[in-house]
């Protein structure tokens, strides 16, 4: 009982809580979590002489476990295909289409391309680092802290910088990754540009106030490159830990986005002493040198190459 008190008592506190609970627990601050959105990718179709052909707007068809419905004609033959799951397990589904819906004189059919990411249902980590923001940065009349706000109610948004005044009175410049701290599609962009300034001339035609001109732009990736030479545990290879270190890498340099713009030497040290089958290394270098890596207030690091010998 006095286990069951004790989770119930968590359940009810922002920083403690998941799932429903913690949308409960952060609603008051006006902060919700963002929904998981669907795929939208292009299709082909061909008929049986191999050529391009049209096909019935609504038509539905299968890969694998996931459904596609087609909702626009793009051009003879390529449409728009909607993802019926949203998420971004159809992101990579690419491949031969099977159809549920009969299609007169249909030969083929394919995926070919992904148009506009889905995205998942927001995690809890990233929807409390939300309400943290909310919470202790002040909002208000059109301040840095609100465009960085407005940037992150995108599906699709993970992080966002605004940089004031960057070129000339009355501009902004927002500046943001994913949700996988990359820089983020063109149509993540786009839709956070019409979301706050879809003009961009000033007229208040979007979130932000009148005489603001905002920009909105992707971070620029800086890749970080780490060659090492490891002294392996017996019985181990040197893809292995390859492998864990490009994973351990890859969630550090995730972190480093929009809060600490220098990627650090002896951090990338740690990362490879805490690999089990590494006894020793040397010869590390990141980005050829022995250093620290800093990047620009409007970049962030990713990870590029891991070579291990």
């Amino acid at each position: 009982m006095y286990v069951e008190l004790d989770i119930n008592a968590n359940l009810m506190f922002a920083d403690t809580a998941s799932g429903d609970y913690l949308d409960k627990a952060v609603s008051w601050s006006g902060v919700t979590r963002k929904a998981a959105t669907k795929a939208q990718m292009h299709g082909l179709f061909y008929n049986d002489g191999n050529a391009l052909m049209d096909i019935p707007i609504g038509s539905r068809f299968a890969l694998g476990e996931i459904n596609y419905k087609a909702t626009e004609r793009l051009s003879l033959g390529e449409y728009r295909m909607e993802a019926e799951t949203a998420g971004a397990a159809a992101n990579a589904n690419l491949g031969t289409l099977l159809p549920i819906d009969y299609v007169n004189n249909l030969a083929r059919a394919e995926l070919a391309g992904l148009l506009i990411a889905g995205t998942n249902r927001e995690s809890d980590s990233a929807l409390y680092e939300r309400y943290q923001d909310r919470i202790s940065k002040p909002i208000t009349s059109g301040n840095r802290y609100q465009y960085e706000e407005w940037a992150r109610e995108t599906s699709g948004v993970g992080r966002a910088k605004a940089f004031p005044l960057w070129d000339g009175p009355g501009t902004v410049k927002v500046v943001l990754v994913d949700n996988a701290m990359r820089a983020p599609s063109a149509a993540i962009v786009q839709a956070v540009q019409t979301y706050i300034d879809p003009s961009k001339d000033g007229m208040g035609n979007g979130a932000a106030p009148i005489g603001a001109v905002v920009t909105v732009v992707p971070a620029t990736e800086v890749p970080i490159n780490i060659a090492v030479k490891v002294t392996l545990a017996s019985g181990a290879t040197t893809a292995q830990v390859q492998t864990q270190l490009a994973a351990a890498a890859e969630s550090y340099l995730a972190g480093l986005a929009f809060v600490d713009p220098l990627v650090r030497y002896t951090r990338i040290q740690g990362l490879i002493l805490d690999i089990p089958p590494v006894i020793d290394y040397e010869n590390l270098t990141v980005n050829g040198a022995t250093s620290n890596v800093e990047v620009a207030d409007d970049a962030v690091a990713v990870l590029g190459t891991v070579t291990v010998t």
